[in-house]
């Protein structure tokens, strides 16, 4: 599975989430699916990833934090390896 096929089963996750699905009325996804796409190929890669994607939304910490479990169930059901679906979580994790 490549990072873009990732994200855009990630992005359908968050979009038919009842609750998520309101925060992105009126935002380009095409354009966030691009930026995530990105920022999940560095953090695939080890490289740094620039995944800020989600701020600026006005998710709740608990909600970024059940929008990084999707990507996290995309990843695990792609049967990635665990040191890589680690390092992602890192990546996109909840900033402190």
């Amino acid at each position: 599975m490549t990072p873009g096929e990732a994200v855009g089963r990630w992005l359908r996750l968050v979009v038919a989430d009842a609750e998520l699905s309101p925060y992105l009325i009126g935002v380009d996804l095409g354009r966030l699916g691009a930026h995530l796409t990105a920022g999940l190929a560095n953090a695939l890669d080890g490289r740094p990833a620039a995944v800020d994607g989600w701020r600026g939304l006005g998710l709740s910490e608990a909600q970024h934090r059940r929008v990084v479990d999707y990507l996290m169930g995309v990843l695990w059901a792609a049967e990635l390896p665990d040191d890589q679906v680690a390092r992602v979580r890192r990546a996109f994790e909840v900033p402190a």
